[in-house]
């Protein structure tokens, strides 16, 4: 059992998705997050050198799933995030992700959808939808 569902009820873990550009693989991972944790997870999404805006490729691929990620704007990664979170998952950033103690993080080897066609993009989603679900079973208590 991890230390995050330790924690008393009321606490909810929070969970940072990083990617270069926050436009695709860890806007995808977030969608997926905020979804099916139904509100028990703070979700955070940041990108070492953001877009100005998400992969359109990536919004069809998720919407095809019901997930709406059409309105969300590609953020810059900041220290803060990092430090305010329980675990960062990065999507190959490497070494622009800072490091502090105590932070669960893992990074998820994931093909960058970006230039890519929907026929390719939907084998991401898929498997970041299935890490995600892995991801909470995880972090979220059982509940009765």
């Amino acid at each position: 059992m991890s230390d995050l569902s330790a924690g008393t009820s009321a606490a909810k873990p929070t969970v940072l998705f990083v990617c270069v550009h926050n436009a695709g693989r860890s806007q995808m991972a977030a969608g997926y997050l905020t979804a099916l944790s139904g509100g028990r997870v703070e979700v955070l999404s940041a990108g070492s050198e953001p877009k100005d805006q998400i992969n359109p490729v990536a919004i069809e691929a998720m919407a095809e799933d019901g997930i709406d990620i059409a309105h969300n704007v590609p953020k810059i990664l900041t220290t803060e995030a990092v430090k305010d979170s329980d675990v960062v998952i990065t999507m190959g950033c490497g070494d622009a992700c800072p490091i502090f103690p105590g932070k669960r993080y893992e990074d998820w080897e994931l093909a960058d959808p970006a230039g890519q066609g929907i026929e390719s993009v939907r084998p991401i989603r898929d498997d970041i939808k299935a890490r995600i679900e892995k991801l909470l079973a995880e972090i979220l208590p059982v509940t009765a």
